[in-house]
């Protein structure tokens, strides 16, 4: 037989057959019905115990304070609370749907975007190292390297990827989501050291050239060369451009083609000058590109070890996870704890909750399991740990004391 009893935020399912015992003053053993709140199907969140709504500014309302003087600012404000408010207030199933429309939508055109770009980079390769070998040119030798290591960025990050999704998760239990991120780093610390090489030989050749020679042999096709190159990658920056946030493989080739602009626009003006005016302005410009090579990469290294380190997660998904929590089911009193940071490009979750101290076990676990399992459904969560107490008295857990 299966009872069904219904509260005012959930829905709990009964075990068939499942009883607890208790016994009363007189001794007599009474079995009480278990109610299995983890396997409830749908539990109906609270819809907006604090009238979150109530603050919402309309388009009018914006457009009000946008008339004011100094509101821009003030309506810029009001319209990111309205969508902190929309936020807080949609289902976690749907922040879940929403984000895996989005990856189905988005699954052909990061695709195509990857191989585009492997397959672009392969063509422009051997454009850009034909043209750094027929012309001399260390500026045009700068973005020929800088295209050879494109073609391994590409390689790099489809391998991993495959690699990340095939992990022996008795090997690796927390799956294979920072192998990109590690591969990011090691990438950037390849391209960094190449570089180097570069600014070193511009160096060496400003300080042994010939002052007899004024400027450099200009050589046409070359620059045609780099120029094609300059325009491939205009069109693969553009078309990565929206699709960036949707997946961190193509957020990388943007970044890359984002740098190849400079790279490559700034090393054709300086090859050519370089032929035109001075010799020294390839040399000066060979370094100049080399070294924003390492700056723009050393950025990238600097904040792949963030997400390695554990860096905290943004703070309005915080305030989404406070919120969740807490309007989560009335057995939970108080949030005492909610913490999200990074492990990789995926967030870890840790939250807290208090209840009463009588709150039985089975259902202090099965509200906490379920609350737990919700929040992994969200986008960009890897894990999620709820940790259940009676008061907030204590010291917080998993803190050292010193």
């Amino acid at each position: 037989m299966v009872i069904v009893h219904e509260s005012e935020d959930h829905v709990l399912s009964v075990r068939t057959m499942d009883h607890r015992q208790s016994t009363n003053s007189e001794g007599t053993v009474h079995h009480e019905p278990r109610k299995d709140v983890e396997d409830a199907p749908n539990s109906v969140e609270a819809v907006d115990p604090y009238d979150f709504r109530s603050a919402v500014k309309s388009e009018q309302q914006l457009q009000e304070l946008r008339q004011r003087k100094h509101g821009k600012e003030l309506a810029k404000y009001h319209k990111k609370q309205n969508e902190l408010i929309e936020s807080l207030l949609k289902p976690m199933e749907d922040h879940a749907e929403d984000a895996r429309v989005e990856e189905e939508a988005a699954r052909l055109p990061v695709k195509i975007a990857i191989w585009g770009s492997l397959i672009a980079n392969l063509s422009l390769c051997v454009l850009q190292l034909y043209a750094a070998i027929s012309s001399l040119s260390l500026s045009l030798l700068a973005t020929g390297i800088d295209s050879v290591f494109d073609i391994g960025s590409n390689v790099l990050l489809i391998w991993l990827h495959k690699k990340a999704n095939t992990l022996d998760s008795n090997k690796w239990p927390v799956g294979g989501t920072r192998l990109e991120t590690i591969g990011n780093i090691v990438y950037g610390f390849l391209m960094g050291s190449v570089n180097l090489v570069v600014v070193v030989e511009s160096m060496r050749t400003i300080a042994t050239h010939n002052s007899a020679d004024d400027t450099n042999t200009l050589h046409v096709p070359s620059l045609i060369s780099v120029a094609a190159a300059l325009g491939a990658k205009f069109l693969l920056f553009l078309y990565c451009l929206p699709l960036r946030k949707a997946n961190s493989q193509v957020e990388v080739l943007w970044e890359d083609h984002r740098n190849d602009l400079f790279i490559n626009g700034f090393g054709l003006l300086m090859s050519a000058g370089g032929s035109k005016l001075k010799w020294f302005l390839d040399p000066m410009g060979a370094i100049i590109i080399a070294a924003g090579v390492i700056i723009a990469w050393s950025r990238t290294i600097y904040k792949q070890f963030e997400l390695l380190a554990g860096k905290s997660a943004p703070h309005n998904f915080v305030q989404l996870l406070t919120y969740k929590a807490t309007t989560f089911s009335d057995e939970i009193e108080q949030v005492d704890t909610v913490r999200a940071y990074h492990s990789g490009p995926n967030y870890y979750v840790e939250i807290d909750v208090v209840m009463d101290a009588n709150t039985p076990l089975w259902k202090a676990h099965d509200l906490s399991q379920q609350l737990q399992d919700k929040i992994e459904v969200l986008p960009n969560v890897g894990r999620a740990f709820v940790h259940v107490d009676h008061e907030t008295t204590h010291t917080p857990e998993h803190r050292k004391t010193v």
